[in-house]
């Protein structure tokens, strides 16, 4: 049951990305790496996938994903698995006006030295 369902959940965040008119939007930046995001009538907890924030470091990590996703910024999830039911995603800024804008927030915090890359991705 456990499996369908998350298959479920990573079919129709995949139908969300790929098409900008459908994309998901930014409710809260809930951590350094949790984002609660939205399409319609539902909402999902998505965790920022490749990227460690260190010790004490979690405040920051959230004030930068803030200012880069302000509240109903679209964004592109590429799903790489779940952790206890919370989608663990790449996660891209669509309609951003520099490439600095649309790359990887992973990619973004680590550049920030806000955070480190983990092994594998």
């Amino acid at each position: 049951m456990r499996s369908w369902l998350v298959s479920a959940l990573l079919a129709v965040v995949l139908l969300l990305g790929s098409a900008s008119a459908q994309a998901a939007e930014v409710l809260q930046v809930r951590s350094g790496t949790l984002l609660q995001v939205g399409d319609h009538n539902r909402t999902y907890t998505v965790e920022l996938a490749c990227v460690a924030i260190p010790e004490g470091g979690d405040q920051a990590a959230a004030d930068w994903l803030r200012q880069t996703l302000p509240r109903r910024t679209k964004v592109n999830l590429r799903p790489v698995g779940n952790d206890g039911g919370t989608l663990v995603a790449r996660v891209q800024r669509l309609g951003g006006t520099d490439a600095s804008a649309s790359a990887d927030l992973a990619t973004g915090l680590v550049s920030a030295g806000l955070a480190s890359a983990t092994a594998g991705c």
